[in-house]
C-alpha cells in the first residue's frame, strides 16, 4: 500500500474552477489502475486550501497515473489556479484504528 497526500492553495477566485474539475475527473482518478482510495479535504481556516488523500497498491501504480493522458489534463488545468507552490508527500500506513 502507498499513499499520497497532495496539499493544494488556490487563488480564491478560483475554488469553484478547482471543485468543479475535481468533480469532473474523481472516478475517473478512482478508477485509474491501482487506486484502492480518493478522498478530497478542505482546510477549516482557509477555504483556498484542500488536500487529497490517495491510497494506491504501490509506488509503479502512481507512477503510471502520473505519467498517464489524464493526470496530465487535470494538473495542467489545476496548477493554473494555484496561488502557491503545491506540497506533497509519500507516506507509509504504520496504524490504523477503526
Amino acid at each position: 500500500m502507498f499513499i499520497r497526500i497532495v496539499k493544494m492553495s488556490f487563488y480564491p477566485e478560483k475554488v469553484e474552477d478547482f471543485l468543479e474539475n475535481f468533480h469532473n475527473n474523481k472516478e475517473h482518478i478512482r478508477n485509474f489502475k491501482g487506486n484502492t482510495f480518493l478522498e478530497l479535504y478542505r482546510d477549516k481556516s482557509n477555504k483556498s486550501v484542500f488536500f487529497t488523500y490517495s491510497i494506491w497498491e504501490s509506488e509503479e501504480d502512481l507512477e503510471n497515473y502520473r505519467n498517464s493522458e489524464l493526470f496530465t489534463e487535470v494538473w495542467t488545468f489545476t496548477k493554473a489556479l494555484f496561488n502557491d507552490k503545491p506540497q506533497a508527500w509519500s507516506v507509509d500506513k504504520l496504524e490504523s484504528l477503526p
